[in-house]
């Protein structure tokens, strides 16, 4: 999944009728969960929004995504 930038990645947890998921490429951490398949979207977007939100309140710059990219000088 890909929303401003930002990749996430999730499993299914069969035990807990769970999805689960992350952002990742950060070193902050980005987490969502929903129990359907057709609200992960929306709840990995939601967490993208709160963490901007979360970042703009305390005055700070939202950490990017790593580039996939290696870059050699």
């Amino acid at each position: 999944m890909k929303y401003k930038g930002y990749h996430g990645q999730f499993n299914y947890d069969e035990e807990a009728k769970l999805f689960h998921g992350k952002v990742v490429g950060l070193n902050d951490v980005i987490t969502f969960q929903e129990t359907s398949e057709d609200e992960l979207e929306q709840a990995f977007k939601d967490s993208v929004d709160e963490y901007l939100d979360f970042c703009k309140d305390l005055g700070r710059a939202p950490e990017k995504p790593f580039s996939e990219k290696l870059m050699l000088h």
